[in-house]
């Protein structure tokens, strides 16, 4: 078997806890017009099939302003925007349901392709389309009417619900339609918004012209919590990052548990983001990236997988399964994405007021990014919270981790008279002790 051939099966081997951890999920994915014009799109619309026929249920928002502004050039027409909005007159409104069905038509026959050879052969995708937004005229504002121009105004969650039951994939349009019969011409971040909220999906997904978010010196934001996110808009380095900004954050704001934002451009991009450890674009999350829980008995093969390597080179004592499932509520884990990424133990002494510190390790994928001193903190809380008022630790080779910590060493003799007739004088660890 060649290398190549064995770098790909372990990466799909790699892959499959995201898989099983996607599968059944809502993601509403959002693309703008521009985006559905680029070379790479092709690319798009196959991974999206492939997303499909793993289980997950999705919902694509597409947007026209490219091919409504052609339209209207084709004609002669022009039309005025306020606040970055088209003001939509009835010429325009038409070239806006042209340009709306136009590339429904496109993306419903990219969808349809099953030539042999290529990624979609074998595949059976319904793509299904209709009037599931309901919307109004945006009125007037500073003194400006936007005729034809509208906003969200209620989702049909129960009729996108059924068509993802039944395997199909909602297609949304920027159109949006009134119960007196009008039609309006709304914006795709905001169809894309108001669906993924209205459904509580699991994701939405943001693909854009650049990779992800980046900071003032163009350095591409990996990670950044809603808090951070107002920054972000007022500092915002294009209005596209700025309407990405913007949509992720009313998202999250609302109930989306994550929005990450992707290029449209680059081949790789989606599938890196969701079934890889570290992603590809820039991930906006109401919460934080990884939570950190008490573990379940479910956990103790994801924390064998951490700390074995840690066993086999003497930094850590080792454990077995069985000893690990008697001791597992004694576990903190940092999860992200289904996966264990961090794990420590806490075991307490009450009778002397303290509990000893053990096991803390992270992926070495995630060291260096302070993920342990974030378990150490939540450890910590744990141990205040039952009272304690000092954490010890043992250790042979991170003596100078505990100390950046605040860890001061001390002896043998300090530890509990348990503890004592348990060391372990071959491994001669060093203690520290850390008051709370």
């Amino acid at each position: 078997m060649s290398t190549e051939s064995r770098q790909h099966i372990r990466w799909f081997r790699n892959s499959a806890p995201y898989i099983n951890a996607h599968r059944g999920r809502t993601f509403v994915l959002m693309i703008g017009g521009d985006g559905a014009e680029d070379p790479n799109f092709s690319n798009v619309i196959h991974d999206l099939a492939l997303l499909n026929s793993l289980g997950v249920r999705l919902v694509v928002v597409y947007g026209t302003r490219p091919k409504i502004a052609a339209r209207l050039i084709a004609q002669g027409v022009k039309t005025s925007f306020h606040n970055n909005l088209r003001i939509t007159d009835a010429e325009a409104l038409t070239c806006a349901k042209e340009a709306a069905g136009s590339l429904r038509t496109d993306i419903e026959a990219l969808f349809s392709m099953g030539l042999p050879n290529s990624p979609m052969h074998g595949s059976s995708i319904r793509v299904c389309s209709g009037n599931f937004v309901t919307a109004r005229p945006l009125g007037i504002i500073d003194g400006v009417d936007y005729l034809n121009t509208g906003a969200v105004r209620r989702v049909d969650v129960a009729g996108i619900n059924r068509q993802l039951e039944d395997g199909a994939l909602v297609l949304l349009s920027p159109l949006g339609y009134s119960p007196t019969g009008e039609v309006f011409n709304l914006s795709v971040e905001d169809v894309a918004t108001k669906t993924a909220t209205a459904l509580q999906a699991d994701k939405l997904i943001i693909l854009g012209s650049e990779a992800g978010i980046t900071d003032s010196e163009g350095q591409l934001i990996r990670q950044a919590p809603l808090s951070a996110v107002a920054d972000l808009i007022e500092n915002a380095s294009s209005q596209e990052q700025f309407n990405q900004l913007r949509a992720a954050s009313d998202a999250c704001a609302n109930g989306v548990a994550r929005c990450q934002v992707l290029s449209y451009r680059d081949d790789c991009a989606l599938l890196e983001e969701l079934f890889t450890h570290t992603g590809s674009g820039t991930l906006i999350s109401h919460d934080g990236f990884e939570v950190m829980r008490i573990a379940d008995i479910e956990d103790v093969g994801g924390i064998i997988e951490l700390i074995s390597p840690l066993e086999e080179q003497g930094v850590l004592v080792r454990r077995s399964r069985e000893l690990l499932e008697m001791e597992i509520h004694h576990f903190t884990v940092m999860e992200r994405d289904g996966r264990i990424i961090g794990c420590a133990a806490l075991y307490p002494y009450a009778e002397y007021g303290n509990a000893e510190l053990a096991c803390i390790v992270t992926d070495q994928e995630y060291r260096g990014r302070r993920q342990g001193e974030r378990l150490l903190r939540e450890v910590e809380r744990n141990a205040a919270g039952m009272g304690l008022k000092e954490l010890f630790v043992l250790t042979t080779q991170t003596a100078h981790w505990f100390l950046e910590q605040g860890f001061e060493e001390t002896a043998v003799e300090e530890l509990p008279e348990e503890k004592q007739e348990l060391y372990n004088y071959q491994r001669n660890s060093k203690v520290f002790r850390k008051p709370l």
